[in-house]
């Protein structure tokens, strides 16, 4: 629960640039969401742009409890593991009203004309694969993947596939698109081993 002032922009950053990307976000609109006087705004980040960067950040630290959840649960297989993070994911995602990931929409948007936002964005993945990758590693090891497998590859198109799959879901407002890439990408690893 948000206890600051900057904690409440954070967290309606969170929701308004997920619905409505980073150039309709409206500072006007987000200080009226939030009863926040301008001047409090500009205390807290320098610019629109340091306020979305931040929200990325906060945006991660989800990620992160996710992966933590998921990657941590001694009670499924490495493989297990890591499609769990992917489904409690997909749940977030339908709270969300299917609106996908805000890394994605934000990477879409913005990649193409803004360097520093494509290299957070990238960074943020690369952390997100690293994270799988490491549970890749020990299902390689536990036989559930082949032997040859590259555990960062792979996490890098199970990432790949899902902001796809996270696109076709956003366009739908459906988690069809999900629910077959995680599927098909999990018994075609299985098949595989």
């Amino acid at each position: 629960m948000a206890t600051t002032t900057r904690d409440r922009l954070l967290e309606a950053g969170l929701s308004l640039l997920l619905t409505h990307g980073y150039h309709d976000l409206g500072i006007q609109a987000l200080l009226k969401q939030t009863n926040t006087p301008k001047g409090s705004f500009y205390h807290h980040f320098t610019s629109k742009e340091d306020f979305a960067l931040q929200v990325i950040d906060r945006y991660m630290e989800e990620v992160q409890r996710g992966l933590d959840v998921a990657l941590g649960d001694p009670s499924l297989t490495p493989l297990g593991r890591a499609r769990r993070f992917f489904e409690l994911t997909r749940e977030k995602y339908r709270q969300d009203g299917y609106l996908g990931c805000m890394l994605g929409g934000l990477g879409q948007e913005l990649s193409g004309v803004n360097a520093t936002f494509a290299a957070r964005i990238e960074a943020c993945f690369g952390e997100i694969s690293g994270r799988i990758a490491s549970c890749l590693e020990e299902a390689r090891h536990r036989g559930e993947i082949p032997q040859d497998a590259d555990p960062r590859e792979l996490a890098n198109l199970l990432l790949n596939c899902w902001e796809g799959a996270a696109l076709r879901s956003r366009l739908l407002r459906d988690p069809g698109p999900l629910d077959r890439m995680l599927d098909f990408t999990f018994s075609a690893a299985t098949r595989a081993s």
